[in-house]
């Protein structure tokens, strides 16, 4: 039982568990703030453009084809966001002039 314990912390260790699980809920974190502020002040702020006001369930009709944008375009900002947040913290945390693949 000692040994396992001991291979358990090890495998902990190596892996970076803890880090990997901070990781995780921060960019839990993150994700629930980013659409917050896509859904309540960047969307509302586009809403008067759209024809109804409802961003949520905009639609584009082309004959019998309805796409349902509004949702796609929420989620689209999102994930633009989140993709630049993520690289200014690697920018940051890389301390480089151009984050590259290396």
């Amino acid at each position: 039982m000692k040994k396992i314990l001991k291979e358990f912390t090890e495998f902990l260790k190596e892996y970076k568990v803890l880090a990997l699980a901070i990781a995780f809920i921060m960019g839990v974190a993150i994700n629930a703030l980013i659409k917050s502020l896509v859904d309540n002040i960047i969307m509302p702020t586009i809403t008067p453009f759209i024809p109804g006001g409802a961003w949520k369930t905009a639609t584009i009709k082309l004959g019998p084809i309805v796409w349902g944008i509004g949702a796609f375009v929420g989620e689209f900002i999102n994930f633009v966001i989140i993709a630049f947040v993520i690289f200014m913290m690697a920018k940051i945390v890389l301390k480089e002039d151009k984050v590259s693949k290396k």
